[in-house]
């Protein structure tokens, strides 16, 4: 079964680390990456800028409505995400568990599936 892990992190977070921590922290998710893919469970993975630069897009009426980050409403933002093949939400959760963002961010587990169920 299908697991997407997504990274949510505080929106500000990252400036409050030296370059030397971000780089760190970083390694140690790429770390974590590789056991996940050495394991067979990582489907992908990638890091996400920050939502400075990002976009929301709606089209409401037949017209497109886009808001540009940063959010200020957001105290919260999707940091990254690992994609992970897992027998069980068990075992999803457990892998979860294991990323070293736990520490500092709150990793959520979603099965793949469907949006109608």
């Amino acid at each position: 079964m299908g697991y997407l892990l997504l990274i949510v992190e505080p929106t500000h977070q990252r400036r409050t680390r030296t370059d030397a921590e971000g780089h760190e922290a970083y390694q140690r998710m790429v770390d974590f990456g590789n056991s996940l893919k050495q394991r067979g469970l990582l489907q992908a993975v990638e890091s996400l800028k920050s939502q400075d630069d990002a976009a929301r897009v709606a089209v409401r009426n037949g017209k497109t409505q886009v808001l540009d980050g940063p959010f200020a409403e957001a105290k919260e933002m999707i940091g990254g995400f690992f994609l992970l093949n897992c027998a069980t939400r068990e075992e999803a959760v457990a892998m979860a568990a294991a990323c070293p963002a736990a520490e500092w961010c709150t990793v959520e587990v979603r099965e793949l599936g469907p949006c109608y169920q």
